[in-house]
């Protein structure tokens, strides 16, 4: 495929053009640089695995209304490499299916066709938002998600009707609009309209069925990270009867693909919405043998009485706090499973576990996001002299 017509100007894709083998050896080379940074012993540093598509692999893509001259003609993308105020209209990305481009640009051309404002960041004025987009992989389920402020104008019906009317490959089960005044740049959600069909699409992965709301967190990469939990959850020797804690769980994917077998497993998760999610969605599965509890992690372990037998964590790039740590590393489980996001930070938790008597066996990295600089990784750590 050919380089993207916006590599130059879009901060999306910081290895757009670079060869993919290359890509692969300096995202290696980073998650090694910092594994040795940190002094980390490590058994084994396998292969990096390659993502199963290069392209059109996301399914989720928030876009900002704005401009990418002041005062110059409503744009609506991503914001422009290392200037915050200017955004730019990616209607020919390639990490996303095509539908998305379309909608993009018909969305954009309807705005702009309205006389629509975009909100100012500045002086806090102006209709026009943001835009979200997600897909369902297996099920080709679109919902698309048009967030404004609260000043009047937005022609509701109209809006619905130009998507509608859109021959696109895949099937829009919902149109929403989302209400927001915050001043913060983010989205929001003061109001939400449902002004077509339902406000989530249904998902597939490793079997289990998954009702993704309009605010629902979400693997981003659903082939991607079907290989890397396969891989994470196969580095447990047995958890078959045994009670699994799946920390930092999410939606609860990997707590529900544990529950196929564990006797028992608790996911705990900060996000409310992402638990009240979760606990839908394996209802939905008629799983009845996982329980999702909301909180931070540190402060819910105290509060539950069960003792794990393996703990997988998959935390935000932030890492694993010191003091959420400590709890874990005082269960004193023969193995954890730590799926990252950040090598940084990985290398920063598993020096401090190291420290406290848990062997880094194997660190296998995963491209989940190519032409990105993102890198995952799934790490087996076990206890000394267990």
């Amino acid at each position: 495929m050919e380089i993207c017509r916006d590599s130059n100007v879009c901060g999306g894709c910081v290895y757009q053009g670079i060869d993919y083998d290359k890509q692969l050896k300096n995202k290696v080379g980073e998650v090694k640089g910092f594994l040795d940074k940190k002094s980390i012993k490590y058994g084994q540093l396998f292969d990096i695995e390659p993502a199963p598509e290069r392209y059109a692999y996301r399914n989720k893509m928030e876009y900002t209304f704005g401009d990418m001259e002041k005062d110059g003609p409503m744009t609506l993308g991503m914001h422009k490499k290392r200037h915050f105020m200017s955004i730019v209209t990616v209607d020919q990305c390639q990490l996303v299916h095509n539908d998305f481009n379309k909608i993009l640009r018909t969305v954009l051309n309807f705005a702009s066709e309205k006389g629509y404002s975009h909100y100012h960041k500045k002086s806090h004025k102006g209709l026009m938002r943001h835009l979200i987009v997600r897909r369902g992989i297996r099920t080709g389920e679109l919902l698309v998600n048009v967030v404004t402020s609260s000043e009047k104008g937005f022609d509701e019906k109209e809006f619905t009707d130009m998507l509608l009317e859109l021959s696109l490959e895949n099937k829009i089960v919902g149109i929403l609009r989302t209400v927001n005044d915050r001043l913060a740049d983010a989205v929001y959600c003061d109001e939400l309209r449902i002004l077509y069909g339902r406000e989530y699409y249904m998902e597939e992965i490793l079997g289990l069925k998954f009702k993704v709301s309009a605010f629902s967190f979400f693997q981003t990469n659903v082939d991607a990270v079907e290989k890397l939990y396969s891989y994470a959850l196969d580095l447990i020797d047995d958890f078959q009867d045994k009670t699994v804690f799946d920390l930092y769980c999410g939606t609860g994917t990997i707590t529900q693909t544990l529950a196929k077998k564990a006797k028992k497993v608790i996911g705990i998760e900060l996000v409310k919405e992402a638990v009240e999610a979760a606990k839908e969605n394996a209802a939905l599965n008629g799983l009845d043998n996982c329980r999702f509890i909301s909180g931070d992690v540190c402060e819910m372990l105290k509060t539950v009485e069960e003792k794990p037998d393996v703990i997988v964590v998959d935390p935000p790039r932030m890492g694993i706090s010191p003091d959420a740590l400590d709890k874990i590393i005082r269960y004193g489980v023969d193995q954890i499973v730590y799926i990252s996001c950040n090598p940084k930070t990985l290398a920063e938790n598993l020096y401090y576990m190291q420290y406290y008597g848990y062997k880094v066996e194997s660190v296998k990295p995963f491209d989940n996001f190519p032409c990105t600089k993102h890198i995952e990784c799934a790490c087996l750590l076990s206890k000394v002299g267990k």
